[in-house]
């Protein structure tokens, strides 16, 4: 299990997130402990309200929880993972709110602590978080089996498409996705030897090279978005300047958005959105679907609610009716009798609190793998969008270098291909056959490259 942790504030901010429906299908609010308030909001403005008898800006520490892509997690492994966290950096008994988010068939965990320390009115310190939660995240995959990622197992060998937050949410504003971007950049770094290749490249993708602010190299996507170049590709400053040169030579962010909307813009506008609107036309059943599927999904577990909930109920009441009252319940206190059936009560709620977990667990089980299905198809749907818009960057991209005379003439192409396809078929005709070939070695002809030509012309006999 991945753990991302961060120090914060802005507990509002915060809140509102973790309560989006728009891109979580599903938000279940599975704890909110140490706090006066009840729900997700209320507890974190309670944790700003406390703060502010401190001087701590960041009083909240939010950590994410995300499994395996393909494995089914149960809510306890999430409350031990709790539990490991709290103890390793020092939050036990600290107020926490734990929330549970599904998306795209995958379930994930988010939870809140307060760093606020009621009684001392000091913010726990957190030195070295990141280690510790790798650590725990490694523990994790140990006890649970899990196949541990390569990057966790070795920081040097991390996968060099992973994205921060900032990335995340740049890629979004484009219309991107990051993983794919982050690919894409180092594919061009890859492929390429100096700085006109490399533009070529990312003009490709439809990403352009520019200047930025701070003298340093930035790709500019078709939208207007700006990505460090060395933040991308996992290299230092100096080593893209000892291939791309400096980039005080380059155009700015803002020369090149200019370059954009005037030059390429107009000719692949339009190309772009009868794409767009083409992706839009057939991931529009899918997202119907998948709509309807996530409604359909939060009313089986609604329903499956109110029957545990009834069935809870009507169990815990037969169990208190075993409980004599009055001068025969005093009786039995004291021949033990009372003592026995409380513990038999304690066992059997027990035993039916983990029954209804296998039941909730076995019912987002399955829907999980069915949204899964799904998740696939619209998948690849999305892949063929994106490989339809990288082809239109590409053709604009060799239009523009064909404009200025850069690139070879199509038709003396096809005029060399062609009188090569000729002059392959003429030799095939003159090539002598199998039957020829043998009888030229039975006269005793010996054996070389002429047999496989033809008659040797004169000045080679």
């Amino acid at each position: 299990m991945i753990l991302k942790g961060s120090q914060r504030g802005g507990a509002k901010q915060l809140g509102l997130h973790l309560l989006k429906t728009e891109e979580n299908e599903h938000v279940e609010l599975h704890e909110v402990r140490g706090f006066m308030a009840d729900d997700v909001l209320g507890a974190l403005r309670e944790a700003e309200a406390i703060a502010r008898g401190t001087r701590c800006k960041q009083y909240l520490f939010s950590v994410s929880l995300n499994p395996p892509e393909r494995e089914s997690v149960r809510s306890d492994v999430f409350e031990t993972a709790l539990g490991k966290i709290e103890e390793r950096n020092g939050l036990q008994g600290q107020p926490r709110v734990v929330i549970f988010h599904e998306k795209e068939g995958r379930r994930h965990a988010h939870a809140v602590w307060s760093r606020i320390d009621a009684e001392t009115m000091t913010a726990r310190p957190l030195p070295f978080f990141k280690t510790r939660l790798r650590q725990v995240s490694k523990e994790l995959y140990l006890e649970n089996g899990w196949q541990m990622p390569r990057g966790l197992m070795d920081s040097k060998a991390r996968d060099p498409r992973n994205f921060t937050l900032d990335e995340w949410q740049q890629a979004k504003r484009s219309g991107l996705n990051a993983k794919t971007l982050k690919a894409q950049i180092q594919e061009c770094w890859a492929v390429s030897d100096n700085r006109q290749s490399f533009a070529k490249a990312l003009e490709e993708r439809g990403l352009y090279l520019a200047k930025g602010d701070r003298r340093s190299h930035v790709a500019v996507s078709y939208g207007g978005e700006v990505f460090s170049i060395p933040r991308m590709i996992g290299k230092r400053a100096k080593e893209v300047r000892e291939r791309l040169g400096e980039a005080q030579e380059l155009a700015s962010v803002a020369e090149t958005r200019k370059r954009v909307a005037e030059t390429i813009r107009p000719r692949i506008d339009l190309y772009l959105r009868e794409a767009e609107e083409k992706a839009r036309k057939e991931q529009a059943p899918l997202n119907q679907r998948r709509m309807a599927m996530a409604e359909h999904h939060r009313s089986e577990r609604e329903a499956l609610a109110r029957g545990l909930d009834a069935r809870e109920n009507e169990e815990t009441r037969a169990r208190n009716e075993r409980i004599t009252r009055g001068f025969k319940g005093l009786w039995d206190r004291l021949t033990g009798k009372q003592a026995q059936i409380r513990k038999q009560n304690e066992m059997e709620a027990w035993f039916a609190l983990q029954r209804d977990r296998e039941q909730r667990h076995a019912l987002m089980e399955a829907q999980m793998r069915e949204r899964q299905v799904l998740q696939g198809q619209i998948a690849a749907a999305r892949e063929r969008h994106r490989k339809e818009v990288e082809a239109l960057h590409r053709d604009a991209a060799n239009y523009r270098l064909m404009s200025r005379g850069k690139a070879p003439n199509l038709t003396s192409l096809h005029e060399e291909a062609d009188r090569k396809a000729r002059s392959a078929a003429s030799r095939l005709q003159d090539r002598p056959s199998a039957e020829e070939r043998l009888e030229r070695l039975r006269d005793g002809e010996p054996r070389g490259a002429d047999l496989d030509r033809g008659p040797a012309p004169e000045h080679e006999r």
